[in-house]
């Protein structure tokens, strides 16, 4: 009975006095000084860009801009203004001419370089001015965007011609939309 007992309060014991694993602590701890200056400079830079856009924008009388709730600033060289054309959707497949320039208008890839290409919307990896500009057009337009740096190619450029943080101007003739329901 004693060894019940003592065996009993032993087991009580040890779960009693058991606790949870702890996590270690870090044996350093970073200050976020890293995060925080790099956000810095890139505030920085996103507003000179967009000061320089803005400079050609208001020097160029002839078009009339649009800026897109994404970032990036455009006008139609050809609108279709007809409603019954939609516009292109997740999966549909769009072919389409572009050529990339400085955005002073320097040629860096022309439209016969390029080539004429297809796309399934969101579905494919182009940069992410492009997937967003095409979604904002309709069969038949030609439109010319204004794209900041991080819009473009970004930190890294496009590894050949482009070179980090550069913004571009590109002109985008959209050929053709093949909605996804015809697809299969």
């Amino acid at each position: 009975m004693k060894i019940k007992i003592i065996s009993v309060l032993f087991l009580i014991a040890c779960t009693t006095s058991c606790k949870t694993p702890e996590a270690r602590q870090p044996i350093s701890k970073s200050s976020g000084s890293f995060i925080k200056e790099s956000v810095k400079r890139n505030q920085k830079l996103v507003k000179k860009e967009e000061e320089r856009i803005s400079e050609i924008i208001q020097k160029d009388t002839t078009h009339n801009y649009i800026s897109s709730s994404d970032g990036f600033w455009y006008y139609y060289n050809i609108q279709v203004m007809q409603d019954s054309v939609a516009s292109p959707n997740y999966g549909d497949l769009v072919n389409f001419n572009y050529n990339i320039s400085t955005l002073e208008g320097t040629a860096i890839y022309s439209e016969k370089e390029i080539g004429t290409r297809e796309y399934k919307i969101d579905q494919e990896n182009v940069f992410n001015g492009l997937r967003q500009g095409l979604k904002l057009m309709k069969e038949g337009e030609t439109v010319t965007f204004l794209f900041p740096s991080h819009k473009a190619f970004g930190y890294y450029g496009d590894q050949e011609k482009i070179g980090r943080n550069v913004p571009i101007r590109s002109t985008i003739t959209l050929n053709k939309i093949l909605k996804e329901d015809n697809l299969n």
